[in-house]
């Protein structure tokens, strides 16, 4: 049987069970290239990987709707991969592929105060940290950090304020 029978030629001439059949295939290969990739590369959030998974969402559901030959758009989806992981790679080496790729944090507080330029510039307001701060330390009270991050991926840490105002270190 001819695999082109199996998996069409285009998309106006896809039937349904051909389109299934590249979805399947394109399923198991977009597993596997996670695998190659590394957990890594699929499991944060920073600029690098978003945009990994936006193309690699694009690319492969033009191949399983047939707008785009099958094979070479998966050959392009590893390729994307690879680049992924070598910036991953290089950006362990050399920091300014890093701050590029990934970025770097902000500091949101320092010394128990609010910074509020880099609160504006990061977008985060105060009742943001008050969320993230009942998520991560279960107060809203912000006299008991001493320091907070907006970290590469998104998230917030927090550092506990020692002394009468903390409850210690985190």
């Amino acid at each position: 049987m001819d695999w082109l029978y199996l998996v069409g030629r285009d998309g106006d001439t896809l039937l349904w069970w051909q389109m299934g059949i590249r979805a399947v295939i394109v399923f198991f290969y977009l597993v596997l290239l996670a695998r190659l990739g590394g957990v890594r590369a699929f499991g944060k959030g920073t600029p690098l990987d978003i945009v990994l998974a936006f193309l690699l969402g694009s690319c492969l559901s033009r191949a399983v709707t047939g707008n785009a030959p099958l094979v070479p758009t998966l050959l392009a989806a590893a390729v994307l991969v690879g680049l992924h992981a070598l910036l991953a790679r290089l950006a362990v080496y050399w920091e300014p592929i890093g701050y590029l790729c990934k970025g770097r944090p902000v500091q949101l507080i320092g010394g128990g105060r609010l910074l509020d330029r880099n609160l504006r510039r990061s977008g985060v307001t105060q009742r943001d940290l008050r969320e993230h701060l009942r998520y991560e330390l279960h107060t809203e009270d912000l006299s008991q950090v001493d320091e907070a991050y907006l970290e590469r991926g998104g998230q917030v840490s927090f550092i506990k304020r020692e002394g009468p105002h903390g409850a210690g270190t985190a």
